[in-house]
């Protein structure tokens, strides 16, 4: 009984490192967000300004609106492309597979301000295509601003659909091949068999990988910044500015965005946690 006990205390000092790393920088920062977002701009008086601020604000409500859109509509995509692309892998061989997932996951952790940097070079108004392409008359990216909402979204695409389709493909693995055969011999079509069976077992993993798509878009901000700087309005770009500027420096209020900002993607998660629930249900 002594010797189980020391052993479950010596578990709980290895522990101890990852508690102190989470409360530290995790628990900590969220607790002084929120309680930061509830003073005035002086830091000494407790007031709910900061949030009538925010919802009485134009600017404000348009940086949430587009930060909502973008990442609504990247997330989207990104699951359907990363739903195809996936299956696609399946079809190749084993070694073949795994290449595809170790380039996926390099692509995958391409982001920020290198991959701006690279969409610049290549795209952007001077970049390598731009010019090659108008050089031989074929003026493709002429109405093409790649530092717009439509340039935004072709970057959060790009190192999304990586991320997405690691996340999807383990779920083609549970679709047996006694499964298809099956829904043959009783004289299913290949498209009753996906839409009756297929799909619903791929569905818990569409809808959590939606849900982390949507939340990593939501917080983006390397990206975002290098490519468009303060020209787009985005929810991620105005809490930096507010709390590390040197000519609007308001902490209190970033931090009032950071709390909506927080919210929207637990609540994003709830979201997706009652949907696989409910899926699960269903499927049983």
């Amino acid at each position: 009984m002594r010797k189980i006990k020391k052993q479950k205390i010596y578990l709980l000092a290895l522990l101890l490192p990852f508690v102190m790393l989470v409360i530290g920088f995790e628990l900590g920062p969220l607790v002084a967000m929120i309680k930061n977002s509830f003073y005035a701009d002086d830091g000494i008086q407790v007031t709910i300004d900061q949030y009538t601020t925010i919802f009485k604000s134009k600017f404000y409500l348009q940086a949430i609106q587009n930060s909502l859109v973008i990442s609504l509509f990247a997330a989207i995509t990104s699951v359907i492309i990363a739903v195809i692309a996936a299956y696609s892998f399946t079809k190749f061989s084993q070694k073949i597979q795994n290449r595809l997932l170790m380039i996926a996951n390099m692509t995958s952790n391409f982001e920020g301000i290198p991959l701006s940097f690279s969409y610049i070079i290549l795209l952007g108004n001077n970049g390598l295509f731009t010019l090659l392409f108008s050089k031989i008359g074929w003026d493709v990216f002429a109405d093409f601003n790649l530092y717009s909402w439509t340039g935004l979204i072709l970057v959060y695409i790009y190192f999304q659909i990586p991320l997405a389709v690691m996340l999807i493909y383990p779920s083609y693995q549970g679709i047996k091949q006694q499964w298809k055969e099956a829904s043959s011999l009783l004289g299913g079509s290949t498209l009753s068999f996906w839409f009756h069976i297929g799909i619903p077992v791929l569905l818990p993993s569409i809808v959590g990988t939606f849900s982390i798509l949507f939340a990593n878009a939501m917080g983006a901000y390397a990206t975002a910044y290098a490519l468009v700087g303060s020209n787009y309005n985005l929810l991620s770009l105005q809490i930096a500015s507010l709390v590390s500027s040197d000519v609007a420096l308001k902490p209190q209020l970033g931090s009032a965005l950071g709390v909506l900002l927080a919210a929207t993607m637990i609540g994003a998660m709830w979201f997706n946690e009652r949907m696989m629930r409910r899926i699960r249900r269903d499927l049983r």
